[in-house]
């Protein structure tokens, strides 16, 4: 009788990973495509805007340019957060709330000046 307590705890452990595995994919799985939905909704909403200033101000196509450039680089740059967000969780097996780059960088430096302190 003393086994049967046993098999059943590492059953349920069994069990608590594998479910913290799949909550783990699908809450990242559901991050990547909101992070690609944003992607392109920047440049469609950057794009229109631009064709709106260009009716406004009855210019060439110039505003639809500029807009669709800058959609362009918010979509790259979003991609690029996207990606080094989702490379760092892969190795951590963690969802975080990315929150900004800004915060995770300062965190990064405060953590290296640490580190160089104590050498």
């Amino acid at each position: 009788m003393t086994d049967r307590p046993d098999a059943d705890d590492s059953s349920q452990n069994s069990a608590q990973d594998s479910r913290q595995e799949r909550d783990f994919e699908s809450r990242r799985q559901g991050a990547v495509y909101q992070g690609a939905f944003e992607a392109v909704i920047a440049i469609l909403v950057a794009a229109l805007f631009g064709y709106w200033l260009d009716g406004y101000f009855d210019t060439a196509p110039v505003f639809l340019l500029i807009g669709s450039a800058i959609g362009f680089a918010s979509f790259t740059v979003r991609l690029i957060r996207l990606g080094r967000w989702v490379g760092e969780e892969e190795g951590t097996g963690k969802v975080s709330n990315s929150g900004s780059d800004a915060a995770r960088h300062a965190e990064d430096s405060k953590s290296e000046n640490e580190n160089e302190n104590e050498r």
